[in-house]
């Protein structure tokens, strides 16, 4: 990176500069200016800087590298100018300078604060590459350059829109791993049979596979939700400046801007038929919380499966192990806690907080301006980058090393008396009711009591007890079953 003399001086040293409050004096090292100055002394909200979220530094680089370009295009600015302001923003999307961009991720002014650190970080790296020492604004202006054409209002939401389709490219892998690890898991207990649940009491006999097939389905679904959700991040409302009329712009500018724009982020942008409507609507962050709050519940019902599968060992139903990834307890020797699980579950818990905060704040947006995109932005980012997270220690410390406990989980249907509803086509449905009850009220099981009563052989019970049989979904050239009573004339069918 090019340096100049100011680069050198004492870190205590300061450069004078103006805005309309007056001067203040910021320090010669900063890339920022006097406007991310005071943001910084008037929200020390959360301690998080916008610098935290690379995604978005690279957006509001791509958004005023675009506009650069377009303004020379048009005439509008210097070549030299905007020639060093697109060297800037390359570098800043390169990850550059990431430490200069300090606002804090909460702010009032709807942005503003984002837009003008923006503004002043490439402003100062720019003339340092004409040769210039920072703060030399009669040179390259963060205002007069930098935001030339824009307003915090049309550039800080496209911003926030491309940002958002970094994070969710990164989020729809992470979820198309976890399914596919959990599509591994279904082919691999693919035969072994268990008892299937409802309100927690046993139902029907069902395959473990299928019952991790059905996460992976999940998932599968809400990967496609994110596909739709993240296509209406494409239209932004570029070139509609203050409230969307598209002042202080060119005629051809949103246009030629655009396509600038799809070029340098990569992704297929359009601009809203409505750009007065686009600046006040955030419409397309609330489905986007609202998918995220649906595939965090989703994950988290998941997960309240896999705790209660592996609960045990001795006392739960330990249908299931999860790999063991650390010690469970400071007093109790042995134990080992679900952890992965429950930190996704605080996670899901998270995400349904953030869909609230965004829900309100897109609530409170008055007129032309929503003022609470700030907050918008935190917690849309917040959701994607804890649940990418929660995906990839799920896949990589949980999900790949689940085991199945085959023999329990057999035992389990030989002794249920949910498999009597099995049985009921086969010794029909009085003589599986009598079963069921006799079995319910000695402990005994009902293979035990139905080939003690004669109703079938044993090698009978277990031909129908088989995978296949058992479950009509899984039915192959299956063999006839002989039988030799009335009551069982349903057993060949």
């Amino acid at each position: 990176m090019t340096t100049t003399a100011s680069c050198t001086a004492p870190a205590s040293a300061t450069r004078l500069e103006h805005d309309l409050l007056g001067d203040r004096h910021v320090p010669t090292h900063a890339y920022y200016g006097v406007h991310t100055l005071r943001a910084r002394e008037n929200f020390p909200i959360t301690g998080i800087p916008i610098g935290t979220y690379p995604d978005l530094i690279h957006a509001l680089a791509c958004v005023k590298q675009a506009a650069a370009r377009t303004n020379a295009e048009l005439g509008l600015l210097p070549r030299d100018i905007a020639t060093a302001i697109e060297a800037a923003c390359i570098e800043i999307r390169s990850g550059a300078l990431a430490d200069h961009f300090v606002v804090d991720v909460i702010q009032g002014g709807a942005g503003t604060s984002t837009n003008m650190n923006a503004n002043e970080v490439i402003a100062n790296r720019a003339l340092e590459l004409l040769g210039r020492d920072r703060g030399d604004y009669s040179t390259i202006h963060p205002i007069e350059h930098v935001n030339m054409s824009q307003s915090t209002n049309d550039a800080y939401p496209t911003a926030v829109k491309i940002a958002l389709q970094f994070l969710t490219r990164r989020l729809n892998g992470a979820m198309g791993q976890l399914a596919w690890a959990f599509t591994v898991k279904a082919e691999e207990f693919a035969l072994i049979v268990k008892m299937g649940r409802t309100q927690l009491q046993d139902a029907v006999p069902m395959t473990l596979g299928q019952e991790f097939a059905t996460y992976a389905a999940m998932l599968n679904e809400d990967i496609a939700r994110l596909g739709e959700a993240t296509t209406l991040l494409t239209e932004i409302n570029l070139g509609g400046t203050a409230i969307g009329t598209g002042i202080n712009t060119h005629p051809q500018y949103s246009a030629i801007n655009c396509a600038h724009l799809r070029e340098i982020s990569g992704f297929d942008l359009s601009i809203a038929a409505d750009l007065v409507e686009a600046t006040q609507d955030v419409g397309a962050f609330v489905h986007l919380s609202g998918v995220l709050k649906r595939t965090a519940l989703k994950l988290s019902k998941v997960c309240n499966d896999l705790r209660l599968l592996s609960s045990g060992p001795q006392a739960g139903l330990s249908e299931i192990n999860l790999p063991a990834v650390q010690a469970g307890s400071s007093i109790m020797p042995g134990k080992v806690n679900p952890v992965i699980p429950e930190v996704v579950n605080q996670v899901a818990f998270e995400v349904v907080g953030n869909d609230v905060a965004i829900s309100l704040a897109a609530e409170g947006g008055q007129l032309q301006l929503n003022a609470f995109e700030p907050i918008i932005t935190h917690s849309l980012f917040k959701s994607i980058l804890h649940l990418t997270n929660a995906c990839h220690t799920l896949t990589d410390n949980c999900a790949t090393g689940i085991t199945a406990n085959t023999d329990h989980l057999r035992a389990i249907v030989e002794r249920s008396i949910g498999i009597a509803t099995a049985l009921n086509p086969y010794i029909g449905y009085s003589s599986a009711t009598k079963v069921a009850a006799e079995a319910l009220e000695t402990g005994r099981s009902i293979t035990e009591l139905v080939v003690e009563q004669g109703l079938l052989t044993r090698v009978q019970v277990e031909e129908i007890l088989r995978p296949e049989v058992l479950i009509p979904s899984l039915r192959r050239n299956l063999p006839t079953v002989s039988t030799h009573t009335s009551e069982n004339r349903g057993l060949s069918r």
